[in-house]
Protein backbone atom coordinates (compact mmCIF):
# COMPACT_ATOMS: atom_id res chain seq x y z
CA UNK A 1 0.00 0.00 0.00
CA UNK A 2 1.24 3.38 -0.94
CA UNK A 3 0.99 5.72 1.46
CA UNK A 4 -1.02 9.02 0.42
CA UNK A 5 1.36 11.72 -1.63
CA UNK A 6 4.13 9.16 -1.84
CA UNK A 7 4.77 7.18 -5.43
CA UNK A 8 5.29 3.75 -5.56
CA UNK A 9 8.53 3.54 -8.37
CA UNK A 10 11.65 1.54 -8.45
CA UNK A 11 15.44 2.31 -7.55
CA UNK A 12 16.12 3.11 -11.17
CA UNK A 13 13.82 5.37 -11.04
CA UNK A 14 15.92 7.13 -8.26
CA UNK A 15 19.37 7.36 -9.53
CA UNK A 16 21.68 6.97 -12.41
CA UNK A 17 24.03 3.94 -11.36
CA UNK A 18 27.97 4.52 -12.06
CA UNK A 19 30.44 1.50 -12.47
CA UNK A 20 33.90 1.86 -10.11
CA UNK A 21 37.54 0.71 -11.38
CA UNK A 22 40.90 0.45 -10.51
CA UNK A 23 43.52 2.32 -11.06
CA UNK A 24 46.55 0.65 -12.13
CA UNK A 25 48.52 -1.04 -9.34
CA UNK A 26 51.59 -0.88 -11.60
CA UNK A 27 51.72 2.71 -11.14
CA UNK A 28 53.51 3.54 -8.18
CA UNK A 29 52.53 7.55 -8.88
CA UNK A 30 48.64 6.60 -8.20
CA UNK A 31 49.16 5.10 -4.46
CA UNK A 32 49.83 5.73 -0.98
CA UNK A 33 48.54 9.28 -1.32
CA UNK A 34 45.95 11.37 0.84
CA UNK A 35 42.58 11.03 -1.49
CA UNK A 36 40.07 8.46 -1.19
CA UNK A 37 39.69 5.42 -2.67
CA UNK A 38 36.38 3.16 -1.27
CA UNK A 39 35.94 -0.23 -1.37
CA UNK A 40 34.34 -2.95 0.29
CA UNK A 41 36.17 -3.11 3.87
CA UNK A 42 35.24 0.86 3.91
CA UNK A 43 31.71 0.33 4.04
CA UNK A 44 31.32 -0.36 7.63
CA UNK A 45 30.71 3.08 8.56
CA UNK A 46 27.18 5.44 6.63
CA UNK A 47 29.16 8.18 5.98
CA UNK A 48 31.82 7.90 3.55
CA UNK A 49 35.07 10.59 3.47
CA UNK A 50 38.39 8.60 3.72
CA UNK A 51 39.10 5.25 3.10
CA UNK A 52 41.91 2.62 4.25
CA UNK A 53 43.44 2.52 0.83
CA UNK A 54 44.17 5.92 -0.89
CA UNK A 55 45.43 7.65 -4.10
CA UNK A 56 47.35 10.48 -4.88
CA UNK A 57 46.03 13.54 -6.69
CA UNK A 58 47.75 11.87 -9.68
CA UNK A 59 45.82 8.35 -9.16
CA UNK A 60 42.42 10.31 -8.12
CA UNK A 61 42.06 12.41 -11.57
CA UNK A 62 42.88 8.53 -13.03
CA UNK A 63 40.07 7.14 -11.06
CA UNK A 64 35.85 6.73 -11.83
CA UNK A 65 34.34 9.03 -9.41
CA UNK A 66 30.99 9.62 -7.62
CA UNK A 67 30.08 12.94 -6.39
CA UNK A 68 29.37 14.41 -2.99
CA UNK A 69 25.51 12.96 -2.16
CA UNK A 70 25.94 9.73 -3.98
CA UNK A 71 25.08 6.37 -2.67
CA UNK A 72 27.51 3.85 -2.91
CA UNK A 73 26.48 -0.30 -2.01
CA UNK A 74 28.36 -2.79 -2.55
CA UNK A 75 27.43 -5.40 -5.68
CA UNK A 76 30.01 -8.14 -5.38
CA UNK A 77 32.00 -9.86 -2.15
CA UNK A 78 31.71 -12.41 0.69
CA UNK A 79 30.39 -9.69 2.83
CA UNK A 80 27.09 -9.52 0.48
CA UNK A 81 26.53 -12.89 2.36
CA UNK A 82 25.25 -11.53 5.20
CA UNK A 83 25.05 -8.06 4.94
CA UNK A 84 24.55 -5.37 2.51
CA UNK A 85 26.39 -2.34 2.77
CA UNK A 86 25.15 1.00 1.84
CA UNK A 87 27.59 4.24 2.13
CA UNK A 88 26.66 7.96 1.90
CA UNK A 89 29.35 10.34 0.05
CA UNK A 90 30.37 13.56 2.43
CA UNK A 91 32.42 13.93 -0.64
CA UNK A 92 33.79 13.56 -3.65
CA UNK A 93 35.11 9.99 -3.83
CA UNK A 94 36.85 7.32 -6.09
CA UNK A 95 35.61 3.87 -5.86
CA UNK A 96 36.32 -0.11 -6.92
CA UNK A 97 34.63 -1.73 -9.45
CA UNK A 98 33.03 -4.13 -6.16
CA UNK A 99 31.20 -1.18 -5.88
CA UNK A 100 28.13 0.79 -7.53
CA UNK A 101 27.45 4.66 -7.30
CA UNK A 102 24.16 5.79 -7.52
CA UNK A 103 23.74 9.24 -8.23
CA UNK A 104 20.18 11.03 -6.86
CA UNK A 105 18.51 12.27 -9.92
CA UNK A 106 16.35 15.45 -9.92
CA UNK A 107 13.60 15.10 -6.45
CA UNK A 108 15.75 12.72 -5.02
CA UNK A 109 17.46 13.72 -1.80
CA UNK A 110 21.10 11.73 -1.99
CA UNK A 111 20.91 11.44 1.69
CA UNK A 112 17.64 10.06 1.88
CA UNK A 113 18.50 7.65 -0.63
CA UNK A 114 21.16 5.99 0.90
CA UNK A 115 18.93 5.61 4.40
CA UNK A 116 16.35 4.14 2.06
CA UNK A 117 18.40 1.67 0.51
CA UNK A 118 19.67 0.72 4.05
CA UNK A 119 16.55 0.36 5.61
CA UNK A 120 15.82 -2.18 2.94
CA UNK A 121 18.62 -4.11 3.43
CA UNK A 122 17.11 -7.67 4.36
CA UNK A 123 14.50 -7.29 0.91
CA UNK A 124 17.93 -6.75 -0.97
CA UNK A 125 19.58 -9.30 0.64
CA UNK A 126 17.13 -11.39 -1.28
CA UNK A 127 18.29 -10.62 -4.05
CA UNK A 128 22.12 -11.76 -4.01
CA UNK A 129 23.06 -14.98 -5.92
CA UNK A 130 26.43 -16.94 -5.09
CA UNK A 131 29.51 -16.58 -7.75
CA UNK A 132 32.48 -18.55 -8.18
CA UNK A 133 34.55 -18.96 -4.91
CA UNK A 134 31.41 -18.41 -2.66
CA UNK A 135 31.40 -15.10 -3.10
CA UNK A 136 28.60 -13.04 -3.09
CA UNK A 137 26.87 -11.49 -6.20
CA UNK A 138 24.21 -8.61 -6.72
CA UNK A 139 23.01 -8.34 -10.12
CA UNK A 140 22.47 -4.81 -10.83
CA UNK A 141 19.62 -4.92 -13.07
CA UNK A 142 17.80 -6.68 -10.46
CA UNK A 143 18.81 -3.68 -8.18
CA UNK A 144 16.97 -1.51 -10.00
CA UNK A 145 14.17 -3.14 -10.51
CA UNK A 146 13.62 -3.03 -6.50
CA UNK A 147 10.30 -1.55 -5.76
CA UNK A 148 10.50 1.69 -3.33
CA UNK A 149 7.72 4.17 -2.51
CA UNK A 150 9.01 7.91 -2.62
CA UNK A 151 7.42 10.38 -0.29
CA UNK A 152 7.98 13.85 -1.87
CA UNK A 153 11.43 15.89 -2.17
CA UNK A 154 10.81 18.34 1.43
CA UNK A 155 9.58 15.18 2.97
CA UNK A 156 12.11 13.37 1.73
CA UNK A 157 14.90 15.74 3.50
CA UNK A 158 12.70 16.00 7.11
CA UNK A 159 13.21 12.04 7.18
CA UNK A 160 16.49 12.42 5.87
CA UNK A 161 17.31 15.03 8.47
CA UNK A 162 15.84 13.01 11.52
CA UNK A 163 17.75 9.94 10.65
CA UNK A 164 21.07 12.23 10.54
CA UNK A 165 20.08 13.61 14.10
CA UNK A 166 20.19 9.95 15.81
CA UNK A 167 23.63 9.23 13.44
CA UNK A 168 25.32 12.21 14.95
CA UNK A 169 23.89 11.05 18.86
CA UNK A 170 25.08 7.50 17.57
CA UNK A 171 28.28 8.80 16.81
CA UNK A 172 29.06 11.00 19.60
CA UNK A 173 28.33 7.97 22.21
CA UNK A 174 31.06 6.11 19.80
CA UNK A 175 33.91 8.13 20.45
CA UNK A 176 32.62 8.65 24.39
CA UNK A 177 33.02 5.11 24.22
CA UNK A 178 36.37 5.03 22.76
CA UNK A 179 38.01 7.62 25.01
CA UNK A 180 36.70 6.03 28.31
CA UNK A 181 38.28 2.64 27.25
CA UNK A 182 41.73 4.52 26.35
CA UNK A 183 41.66 6.47 29.76
CA UNK A 184 40.94 3.38 30.97
CA UNK A 185 43.84 1.50 29.62
CA UNK A 186 45.95 4.77 30.94
CA UNK A 187 44.57 3.81 34.34
CA UNK A 188 45.35 0.53 34.12
CA UNK A 189 48.98 0.92 33.00
CA UNK A 190 49.75 3.56 35.90
CA UNK A 191 47.86 1.91 38.81
CA UNK A 192 48.15 -1.59 38.21
CA UNK A 193 52.19 -1.21 38.10
CA UNK A 194 52.33 1.15 40.94
CA UNK A 195 53.59 4.41 38.30
CA UNK A 196 50.38 6.34 40.42
CA UNK A 197 49.59 5.54 43.68
CA UNK A 198 46.16 6.35 45.76
CA UNK A 199 45.04 7.96 48.73
CA UNK A 200 44.07 5.55 51.60
CA UNK A 201 41.19 5.76 54.06
CA UNK A 202 43.03 8.74 55.81
CA UNK A 203 43.87 11.03 52.99
CA UNK A 204 47.60 10.05 52.81
CA UNK A 205 49.09 8.91 49.22
CA UNK A 206 49.85 5.10 49.70
CA UNK A 207 53.34 4.32 50.27
CA UNK A 208 55.63 1.70 50.49
CA UNK A 209 57.21 -1.36 48.02
CA UNK A 210 54.74 -3.65 46.51
CA UNK A 211 55.63 -7.25 47.31
CA UNK A 212 57.02 -9.52 44.49
CA UNK A 213 55.43 -12.83 44.64
CA UNK A 214 54.38 -15.49 42.23
CA UNK A 215 50.08 -16.38 41.52
CA UNK A 216 50.60 -19.61 42.96
CA UNK A 217 50.33 -18.06 46.76
CA UNK A 218 47.44 -16.50 46.03
CA UNK A 219 45.43 -18.41 44.23
CA UNK A 220 43.65 -21.78 45.09
CA UNK A 221 42.37 -24.52 42.24
CA UNK A 222 38.69 -25.42 42.59
CA UNK A 223 35.97 -27.24 40.96
CA UNK A 224 34.65 -30.62 42.36
CA UNK A 225 32.94 -33.05 39.75
CA UNK A 226 29.27 -32.31 38.59
CA UNK A 227 28.41 -35.81 40.53
CA UNK A 228 24.98 -37.19 39.36
CA UNK A 229 24.05 -34.11 37.16
CA UNK A 230 23.02 -31.87 39.89
CA UNK A 231 23.91 -28.61 38.19
CA UNK A 232 22.44 -28.80 34.65
CA UNK A 233 23.79 -25.00 33.52
CA UNK A 234 26.58 -25.86 31.43
CA UNK A 235 28.31 -22.76 30.37
CA UNK A 236 31.54 -21.74 28.46
CA UNK A 237 34.50 -19.08 28.68
CA UNK A 238 34.92 -16.08 26.39
CA UNK A 239 37.47 -13.38 26.81
CA UNK A 240 35.05 -10.94 25.16
CA UNK A 241 31.89 -11.69 26.90
CA UNK A 242 33.53 -14.10 30.24
CA UNK A 243 30.95 -16.61 30.97
CA UNK A 244 28.36 -17.62 28.60
CA UNK A 245 25.66 -20.20 27.95
CA UNK A 246 26.24 -22.66 25.20
CA UNK A 247 23.01 -21.23 23.39
CA UNK A 248 24.39 -17.63 23.66
CA UNK A 249 27.76 -18.07 22.09
CA UNK A 250 27.03 -20.33 19.24
CA UNK A 251 23.31 -19.37 18.75
CA UNK A 252 21.72 -22.48 19.28
CA UNK A 253 20.89 -24.89 22.19
CA UNK A 254 23.33 -27.58 22.81
CA UNK A 255 22.03 -30.70 23.00
CA UNK A 256 21.84 -32.14 26.76
CA UNK A 257 24.42 -34.48 27.60
CA UNK A 258 25.99 -36.17 30.66
CA UNK A 259 27.63 -33.63 33.00
CA UNK A 260 28.79 -36.00 35.57
CA UNK A 261 32.17 -35.47 34.96
CA UNK A 262 32.19 -31.74 34.32
CA UNK A 263 33.63 -28.68 36.95
CA UNK A 264 30.86 -27.09 39.18
CA UNK A 265 31.89 -23.17 39.13
CA UNK A 266 30.41 -21.11 41.93
CA UNK A 267 29.66 -17.39 41.78
CA UNK A 268 32.83 -15.37 42.46
CA UNK A 269 35.22 -18.22 41.10
CA UNK A 270 37.47 -18.00 37.89
CA UNK A 271 37.18 -20.42 34.93
CA UNK A 272 40.67 -20.43 32.78
CA UNK A 273 40.66 -22.05 29.73
CA UNK A 274 44.62 -23.05 29.13
CA UNK A 275 44.77 -24.89 25.93
CA UNK A 276 42.77 -23.69 22.98
CA UNK A 277 43.92 -21.07 20.09
CA UNK A 278 42.82 -18.44 22.12
CA UNK A 279 44.75 -18.51 24.33
CA UNK A 280 44.27 -17.82 28.11
CA UNK A 281 40.54 -17.46 27.87
CA UNK A 282 39.87 -16.42 31.60
CA UNK A 283 36.23 -14.81 33.49
CA UNK A 284 34.75 -14.85 36.62
CA UNK A 285 31.00 -16.07 37.29
CA UNK A 286 29.26 -12.91 38.10
CA UNK A 287 25.84 -13.64 36.07
CA UNK A 288 24.70 -17.05 37.75
CA UNK A 289 25.09 -18.52 41.39
CA UNK A 290 27.09 -21.32 39.72
CA UNK A 291 27.25 -23.51 36.72
CA UNK A 292 29.42 -26.09 35.42
CA UNK A 293 32.36 -26.42 32.79
CA UNK A 294 33.87 -28.75 31.10
CA UNK A 295 36.91 -30.65 32.06
CA UNK A 296 39.23 -28.95 30.22
CA UNK A 297 38.90 -25.77 32.39
CA UNK A 298 40.53 -24.76 35.76
CA UNK A 299 38.21 -23.34 37.84
CA UNK A 300 39.98 -21.40 40.93
CA UNK A 301 40.02 -18.72 43.51
CA UNK A 302 41.93 -16.42 45.21
CA UNK A 303 43.09 -16.32 48.65
CA UNK A 304 40.98 -13.40 50.03
CA UNK A 305 43.53 -12.90 53.06
CA UNK A 306 46.55 -12.30 50.07
CA UNK A 307 44.54 -10.68 47.08
CA UNK A 308 41.32 -8.58 46.14
CA UNK A 309 39.27 -10.58 43.46
CA UNK A 310 38.20 -7.11 41.86
CA UNK A 311 41.97 -6.76 42.06
CA UNK A 312 43.09 -9.98 40.15
CA UNK A 313 40.59 -9.61 37.76
CA UNK A 314 41.46 -6.31 36.88
CA UNK A 315 45.27 -7.09 36.15
CA UNK A 316 44.21 -10.74 34.25
CA UNK A 317 42.73 -7.89 31.96
CA UNK A 318 45.64 -6.02 31.66
CA UNK A 319 47.91 -5.49 28.77
CA UNK A 320 50.70 -6.53 30.90
CA UNK A 321 49.13 -9.81 32.06
CA UNK A 322 47.85 -10.65 28.35
CA UNK A 323 51.39 -10.15 27.22
CA UNK A 324 52.63 -12.30 30.47
CA UNK A 325 50.40 -15.55 29.49
CA UNK A 326 51.35 -15.27 25.62
CA UNK A 327 54.82 -15.20 26.76
CA UNK A 328 54.40 -18.54 28.50
CA UNK A 329 52.85 -20.36 25.61
CA UNK A 330 53.55 -24.01 24.82
CA UNK A 331 52.68 -26.34 22.06
CA UNK A 332 53.05 -25.90 18.04
CA UNK A 333 49.37 -26.94 16.69
CA UNK A 334 47.26 -24.95 19.29
CA UNK A 335 49.31 -23.06 21.80
CA UNK A 336 48.46 -23.59 25.35
CA UNK A 337 49.51 -22.17 28.76
CA UNK A 338 48.86 -24.76 31.62
CA UNK A 339 47.77 -23.51 34.91
CA UNK A 340 50.70 -24.16 36.48
CA UNK A 341 52.32 -22.13 34.10
CA UNK A 342 49.81 -19.19 34.63
CA UNK A 343 50.73 -19.81 38.74
CA UNK A 344 54.21 -19.42 38.17
CA UNK A 345 53.90 -15.76 37.00
CA UNK A 346 54.89 -13.36 39.24
CA UNK A 347 53.90 -9.97 39.53
CA UNK A 348 54.07 -7.06 42.16
CA UNK A 349 51.10 -6.52 44.31
CA UNK A 350 50.42 -3.90 47.48
CA UNK A 351 48.89 -4.21 50.30
CA UNK A 352 45.22 -5.34 50.41
CA UNK A 353 43.49 -2.19 51.47
CA UNK A 354 45.48 -0.35 48.13
CA UNK A 355 44.60 -3.26 46.04
CA UNK A 356 40.57 -2.60 46.62
CA UNK A 357 41.18 1.55 46.21
CA UNK A 358 42.54 0.44 42.40
CA UNK A 359 39.93 -1.80 41.89
CA UNK A 360 37.49 0.09 42.81
CA UNK A 361 38.53 3.37 40.32
CA UNK A 362 39.27 0.62 37.80
CA UNK A 363 35.88 -0.70 38.28
CA UNK A 364 33.95 2.68 38.03
CA UNK A 365 35.73 2.99 34.78
CA UNK A 366 33.68 0.00 33.46
CA UNK A 367 30.87 0.91 34.53
CA UNK A 368 30.86 4.26 32.74
CA UNK A 369 31.58 2.41 30.04
CA UNK A 370 28.85 -0.14 30.43
CA UNK A 371 26.59 2.94 30.88
CA UNK A 372 27.73 4.35 27.83
CA UNK A 373 27.56 1.10 25.52
CA UNK A 374 23.60 0.73 26.84
CA UNK A 375 23.12 4.13 25.79
CA UNK A 376 24.55 3.31 22.25
CA UNK A 377 22.18 0.24 22.12
CA UNK A 378 19.22 2.13 23.32
CA UNK A 379 20.07 5.03 20.07
CA UNK A 380 20.55 2.07 17.79
CA UNK A 381 17.53 0.31 18.18
CA UNK A 382 15.66 3.98 18.61
CA UNK A 383 16.88 4.44 15.25
CA UNK A 384 15.88 1.20 13.71
CA UNK A 385 12.58 1.66 15.01
CA UNK A 386 12.50 5.12 13.27
CA UNK A 387 13.73 3.52 9.98
CA UNK A 388 10.77 1.28 10.02
CA UNK A 389 8.13 3.72 10.54
CA UNK A 390 9.49 6.56 8.71
CA UNK A 391 10.93 4.85 5.96
CA UNK A 392 7.59 3.18 4.88
CA UNK A 393 5.30 6.50 5.77
CA UNK A 394 3.79 4.72 8.99
CA UNK A 395 4.69 7.55 10.76
CA UNK A 396 4.61 10.91 8.62
CA UNK A 397 6.72 13.73 9.45
CA UNK A 398 5.47 17.17 10.06
CA UNK A 399 7.25 19.28 6.83
CA UNK A 400 7.31 22.96 6.97
CA UNK A 401 5.53 24.64 3.66
CA UNK A 402 8.13 27.08 3.24
CA UNK A 403 10.87 24.60 3.03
Amino acid sequence: MVPNGWEAVEVDDLAKFSSGGTPSKQNEEYWNGSEPWISGKDLKTHYLCSSIDKLTEKGFAAAKKAPKGSTLVLVRGMTLLKDFPVGYATRELSFNQDIKALVPLKNVDGLYLSFLLSGDKHKIMNLVSTAGHGTGRLDTNLLKQHPVNLPPFSEQQKIAKILSTWDKAISTTERLIDNSTQQKKALMQQLLTGKKRLLDDAGERFEGEWVKTELRKLLKEEGARNKGDKIQRVLSVTNHSGFVLPEEQFSKRVASKDTSNYKIVRKGQFGYNPSRINVGSFARLDEYEEGVLSPMYVIFSVLPNKLNSDYFHQWMHSHEAKQRINNSTQGSVRDSVNFSSLEAISLGIPNLEEQQKIAAVLTNADKEIELLEQQLADLQQEKKALMQVLLTGKKRVVVDVNV
